[in-house]
């Protein structure tokens, strides 16, 4: 039976190890292990089932639901599944179709407006603006009916934040104590050292509003690449730190921000391009410049501390991107 490494599976597949590493942690898929090595190997229905949660992630179904679909061979949990997004989806071509119609109205009256007036004139549809008004906020745009081998250039399309999906943050510059780790699954070692740090100093009961960051350092350049990652801890500036942790300023400062579930670290790409289009803030390389000044907050820290076994899970993430006002 032949078997590929992690660092091999991530560049076959075009999925981070760091994901390929969560997905074993939520029972998605499992690695096994080679007598006198140390390193994650999958067999080959493994590599099937990514290629299935590959799939199934790009038709927009959720982690659970996968699991749903894949730890169950009965066809009626897949359908229960299948037609949810169905229905999901019925309804955003609805609502698609509504607002196509109002964008033909409108542009059918201006242009008569202007035919008539040479100017804009107002546009006084009564039932046009009551429709305008029923219109329900939609939370995603709807992918087209494509071929499967075109879901890549469909997603990288139509998958874009929207204004309102972004927060503006001020970070003020504080100090933190750093734990950082390079090699094989760098974020829990690297959680596991300030885990051991904050439970031996009591940090989370002296520390009530402690906030998590982390990012790589350095970053894999390719896919499958051996990388660091440091997460620290924000402390007193009087606290003394103890080997291996590093006491250090982060610098703070402002920041697009965009909160995932932990797991969906897909969604990066996303928040770089909405900041590379924002016509009223420009990105601001600074410190730590791990991920090019960009950060993740593991938010809810104070609750995760006070937990423990398996109740201890990060479950959501802010993905930080430095930003400053755009020159006008």
């Amino acid at each position: 039976m032949e078997t590929m490494t992690i660092s091999q599976l991530s560049k076959a597949y075009g999925v981070t190890t760091r994901t390929l590493r969560y997905y074993e942690e939520i029972g998605l898929i499992e690695s096994v292990k080679k007598e006198d090595y140390a390193y994650r190997t999958y067999d080959d229905a493994t590599v099937r089932r990514l290629q299935q949660i590959i799939l199934l992630r790009k038709l927009r179904i959720k982690l659970q639901d996968i699991a749903r679909i894949l730890q169950n061979n009965q066809a009626i949990i897949a359908i229960e599944v299948f037609e949810e997004c169905l229905k999901d989806v019925n309804e955003e071509i609805k609502a698609l179709d509504t607002i196509r119609y109002l964008y033909e109205t409108l542009l059918l009256q201006l242009r008569e407006s202007i035919t008539e007036l040479g100017m804009l004139g107002v546009v006084k549809n009564d039932v046009l603006l009551e429709t305008i008004q029923s219109l329900p906020l939609m939370k995603t745009k709807l992918k087209e009916k494509v071929r499967m081998e075109h879901l890549n250039k469909v997603n990288e399309t139509i998958q874009r934040l929207r204004d309102e999906e972004v927060r503006i943050i001020y970070l003020p510059s504080v100090t933190v104590a750093s734990a950082h780790y390079i090699g094989e699954n760098p974020e829990d070692q690297a959680q596991s050292i300030l885990n051991q740090f904050i439970k031996e100093q009591k940090l989370n009961e002296t520390n009530k509003g402690l906030r998590v960051f982390g990012f790589n350092n350095p970053s894999p350049k390719r896919l499958g690449e051996v990388y660091g990652y440091e997460l620290c801890v924000t402390i007193p500036e009087e606290y003394d730190v103890p080997k291996p942790l590093e006491k250090k300023m982060l610098e703070g400062g402002m920041y697009a921000v965009y909160c995932i579930k932990m797991g969906d670290f897909e969604k990066w790409p996303l928040l770089w391009k909405w900041v590379e289009a924002s016509q009223e803030y420009d990105y601001d390389r600074r410190e730590p410049l791990g991920m090019d000044g960009a950060l993740e907050e593991h938010l809810n820290a104070p609750l995760y501390y006070a937990r423990s076994g398996e109740e201890q899970k990060f479950i959501q993430l802010d993905l930080m991107v430095p930003i400053r006002k755009a020159k006008k």
